[in-house]
């Protein structure tokens, strides 16, 4: 019988590298042997035998150029950079800008480019701006503009044309795993809330708006997320598309959140919609006492904390989904069940000495 042959070996050039997806995507790739990985932030990070970190300013086009313009060897870009600004129109130019400047940097120099992956979200759909049409689909119209996830995917759609590479666009929705310093982090959110709530030995109470404890949501698993992107930078049936990528399964806060709240075995009481970025303000002296009084990892409180993406998400008081079958038609069948899924990232941030 002949032997099969060994799979080509590939470079993934992880662009964002130190957030939730893409922390998981190297976590990931690492897995995999046909796989060099190069990992792109403006922090860098530590290299090992399997994966090199480059820190580079993305919005500096020189710089792009100065610090990736060597990287000849890259197959695939897996961008998942991402730069936060106070309005929807002021995240549209450097957000784009940086995804100019990484593909002007690698494209003409990577003679064996074969794909970039572009990390979108629910805001393709108009999911931010207020109650859209649900189940999102992949082939919805756009809307009004501003929107940065819309236009970075026209600059790779018009780019594309005429090029041997192919492109995909991956649409979670709440991304969740483990990452310090990250400002969309829902899990840490909870986790840092509730380890507060118990240390002040007060019940854990919903902080959002009463409309939506009872929303129907979904979630997406960060380890999840990135055997999805992994799949559609290499599965030709993948090419020049876009695919939502969900864990699966719905849920209500409602029906969840006691479930959370029994996890760090505290009493749950009627919701109460505050803002966490405000009454969250003064609590850095409290958590650096946490961190003392249990021995926990010397993380600063700014770099654990997202109250602002936990206000963003809680405020949603309408339905919060979108149809995931596209990629299950395309050979993607994975999928994970939330509770656990929130669960086993508490537990996972206890074992790294996260929270207490």
């Amino acid at each position: 019988m002949q032997a099969k042959a060994a799979s080509p070996q590939k470079t993934a050039l992880v662009v964002g590298a130190n957030g939730v997806i893409g922390r998981n995507l190297i976590d990931y790739l690492i897995t995999l042997s046909n796989w060099d990985i190069i990992g792109v932030s403006r922090r860098g990070g530590e290299s090992s035998s399997r994966v090199r970190y480059i820190a580079a300013d993305l919005l500096n086009p020189l710089e792009s150029r100065e610090k990736l313009g060597s990287l000849t060897e890259v197959t695939h870009i897996f961008y998942a950079a991402y730069q936060d600004r106070p309005t929807w129109a002021e995240l549209v130019p450097p957000n784009l800008a940086m995804l100019v400047n990484v593909v002007e940097a690698i494209e003409p120099v990577a003679a064996r480019l074969r794909h970039i992956s572009l990390m979108q979200g629910y805001k393709v759909y108009g999911a931010h701006l207020g109650p859209f049409k649900t189940p999102a689909r992949e082939s919805d119209a756009d809307h009004m503009p501003p929107e940065f996830n819309i236009d970075q995917q026209k600059f790779l759609e018009n780019r594309q044309q005429g090029k041997s590479w192919t492109w995909s666009a991956l649409r979670p929705s709440v991304v969740c795993g483990f990452a310090l310093g990250n400002p969309m982090n829902l899990a840490m959110v909870i986790a840092v809330y509730a380890s507060m709530s118990k240390e002040l030995g007060i019940p854990l109470r919903f902080p959002g708006k009463p409309g939506a404890y009872h929303s129907l949501l979904e979630m997406t698993d960060a380890g999840l997320l990135a055997k999805a992107t992994v799949w559609a930078a290499t599965d030709e049936r993948c090419a020049n598309q876009a695919f939502n990528i969900t864990n699966g399964d719905l849920f209500r806060w409602n029906e969840l959140w006691p479930k959370i709240a029994a996890y760090f075995e505290l009493e749950t009481a009627p919701p109460l919609p505050m803002s966490l970025d405000v009454v969250m303000q003064d609590k850095e002296a409290l958590w650096e006492s946490m961190v003392k009084k249990y021995g926990l990892e010397q993380n600063s409180y700014s770099s654990v904390s997202s109250w602002r993406f936990g206000d963003f998400v809680f405020s949603w008081d309408y339905d919060f989904f979108a149809d995931g079958t596209k990629a299950r038609r395309a050979g993607f069948h994975e999928f994970v069940d939330t509770e656990s899924m929130f669960l086993n990232i508490f537990e996972d941030f206890r074992k790294r000495k996260i929270i207490p």
